[in-house]
């Protein structure tokens, strides 16, 4: 029992820096908006993961088991990021994707934080945080997990 317990703390561990803050080194983003026109627009929830480069609790957030059709947009301008027919369960606890709707729309930049290097994506109109992209999604598919934040999308149901 006791090392099932360890493996199952071992593995939420590595699963959780998945798609952790980025407290840390961080290449600075240029964003579209100041700091405070962003917390105009934004929830502080929304404002936290997408200009702070935070992130929501695994399992306690929107839309990691929304299994409905439609498709996912920027919480920040309403432009359709990813879509449901290429979400999947990465068993994570966050959305994951096997690509965007529209490459062109994001954009991949080097995060140092933890002393790690992961690849964050942004939204290329805006700067803002997104998640991370991971290689470790559907070999099926292309092998990519897109790991976004629900707090930084929106679901429109089709």
């Amino acid at each position: 029992m006791r090392k099932i317990a360890a493996s199952l703390l071992i593995l939420f561990s590595i699963v959780a820096v998945g798609c952790q803050d980025s407290n840390g080194q961080q290449v600075k983003r240029t964003l579209a908006k100041t700091d405070a026109e962003w917390k105009k627009i934004l929830t502080p929830n929304q404002y936290h993961i997408m200009v702070e480069s935070g992130t929501e609790q695994p399992f306690q957030n929107a839309y990691h088991d929304n299994h409905q059709k439609g498709v996912y947009v920027s919480a920040a301008t309403g432009q359709v990021l990813f879509s449901s027919e290429d979400k999947f369960d990465s068993g994570t606890g966050w959305p994951s994707f096997v690509k965007p709707v529209d490459p062109k729309k994001i954009e991949i930049v080097v995060d140092n934080s933890y002393g790690m290097e992961r690849e964050e994506v942004i939204e290329r109109s805006t700067g803002l945080h997104l998640g991370h992209v991971f290689d470790d999604g559907p070999k099926s598919r292309g092998g990519k997990r897109y790991c976004m934040n629900s707090g930084a999308l929106k679901f429109i149901k089709q």
